[in-house]
């Protein structure tokens, strides 16, 4: 069963869900503390070039099907038009209100 990403408790996490589900590159960026970091199946990327292929340009979308008891790990059906639906874990660093750090892979 999906949760509502209004439900989401973590702030910066739902303001990030939120943010790729309305493809908003603006409130992405603003969620994001500067010097952010984020790493794909345990390899670092450059955070640019992987949200824009891997969110922006390719229509991401997020369906929170778990959330961990602190909200910073959820376990999410990704989709986008590259790789079509795949079951994904994110777990997300937040400071001061802001991710300064994302990890995501194949859950």
């Amino acid at each position: 069963m999906t949760i509502q990403v209004a439900r989401l408790s973590d702030p910066a996490v739902r303001a990030f869900v939120t943010a790729v589900n309305a493809h908003d590159r603006e409130a992405f960026e603003a969620v994001l503390a500067p010097g952010a970091t984020m790493s794909d199946d345990g390899s670092d990327r450059d955070l640019a070039d992987w949200t824009e292929q891997e969110i922006f340009s390719s229509h991401g979308h997020m369906d929170v099907d778990n959330e961990s008891r602190t909200g910073h790990a959820l376990v999410v059906r990704y989709s986008n038009d590259t790789w079509g639906e795949m079951k994904t874990r994110w777990s997300f660093t937040v400071d001061d209100g802001r991710i300064t750090r994302f990890e995501t892979g194949q859950a």
